[in-house]
């Protein structure tokens, strides 16, 4: 199986290079791009990023995301953890597997407890993108997603990212239509960030970097199995879900604190961080989230046309995955629990399913309407 899958990439890579006279990919499996201060590498597997390297405090290049050695690897991964992808058509969790549209109930895959996560276990992650452009500061890929290929996911979408470079920014924008019939639409880009490549010898836990999310007070409360309840909380200064009050907040500000372990949910088991924080009133182009690290010196400013952000701190991983050989002190670390955190720009969880809101027409999408995605991500250094 897991050979077939392998040969499915190369094969779904080779014709996707001959068909739009692409070139094919490096001999490690991935594409490369570069501009000043930044390189990025991808695979088509997921619209995969592979591979970041930005400028340290002493000028070196360091891998700031995690991935693996080998791109084969990713379809194979049991686990699977979204590692730098794109999910879809619908990101993150439908309540109970069902939503409601011009009346009618529709039902989807439970892959996520009661719920459904990124549309189920069929969802684009899993999926071989077509490479459809290709330079040497931007790769473009392309999706056809047909009717209930993720099941309650009706009508086609087609949708299509670019990964872009300028200097040291990462430019990320997603399109996507459905021409046939009006479906759910909700994206976003997957990415887990340990800012110090996991080099500190200190630590190799994220709780030593900063997190800034000046336009961030209000957060959606979630329930034991991060869904949202439909409450929209606001954090009090220096409470554990507070990153707003001030600038240079340590991630890991309330490690200590009674109720840090159980904040994510399952019933205590899940430790820091995996919910929903609202951007409010934020200006145009502002920077809405900084994360930095005072052992590598690294500043990740997050822009976006989203209205909030998932945070996630990386709770459920298991200690198995390695890291990669751009990383690390040793090639026997593994990606730890707590060790890394993902910051995902989108529209509210399960919005679909809370009117009250006011989010269900921006997370659906139907014939004649086009659905738009942008971020961006600058690194320097503090």
């Amino acid at each position: 199986m897991r050979i077939a899958l392998a040969l499915l990439v190369m094969l779904a890579e080779e014709a996707s290079a001959r068909f739009y006279d692409i070139p094919k990919p490096g001999a490690d499996g991935r594409y490369t791009i570069f501009a000043p201060g930044i390189k990025a590498q991808f695979i088509p597997y997921g619209a995969t990023l592979t591979n970041l390297f930005v400028k340290d405090k002493n000028g070196k290049d360091i891998d700031v995301v995690l991935g693996y050695d080998d791109a084969a690897y990713y379809p194979k991964d049991p686990g699977h953890p979204v590692y730098n992808s794109i999910p879809g058509r619908y990101v993150n969790r439908i309540g109970k597997g069902q939503y409601t549209l011009d009346g009618k109930t529709y039902h989807t895959e439970l892959n996520d407890g009661n719920n459904t996560l990124h549309s189920g276990t069929n969802n684009w992650s899993y999926r071989v993108w077509n490479v459809t452009a290709l330079s040497d500061d931007s790769i473009t890929f392309g999706i056809s997603d047909a009717s209930n290929s993720s099941m309650g996911m009706f009508g086609r979408v087609d949708a299509s990212v670019t990964y872009s470079l300028t200097n040291s920014t990462w430019h990320i924008k997603m399109s996507a239509t459905a021409p046939d019939q009006k479906t759910p639409l909700m994206l976003t880009q997957h990415t887990y960030f340990n800012l110090d490549a996991y080099k500190n010898p200190a630590t190799p836990l994220i709780w030593d970097h900063t997190l800034y999310l000046p336009y961030g007070k209000r957060y959606l409360e979630a329930d034991q199995g991060a869904l949202p309840t439909g409450k929209i909380l606001t954090a009090a200064p220096n409470s554990i879900n507070d990153f707003a009050s001030k600038p240079n907040m340590p991630f890991g500000h309330a490690v200590n604190m009674t109720g840090f372990k159980g904040n994510c949910g399952a019933d205590g088991a899940c430790e820091g961080y995996n919910g929903y924080w609202l951007i409010d009133d934020a200006p145009k182009d502002a920077v809405v989230a900084t994360l930095a690290s005072p052992f590598s010196g690294v500043r990740a400013d997050l822009r976006t046309t989203q209205p909030g952000v998932v945070l996630y701190s990386c709770s459920w991983m298991d200690g198995t995955a390695p890291i990669k050989s751009t990383q690390g002190l040793n090639s026997t670390q593994k990606v730890l629990k707590s060790s890394c955190v993902a910051i995902e720009a989108q529209d509210y969880p399960d919005g679909i399913n809370h009117p009250e809101w006011n989010r269900t027409a921006a997370q659906i999408t139907g014939p004649g309407q086009k659905y738009d995605w942008a971020s961006s991500w600058t690194f320097g250094t503090l």
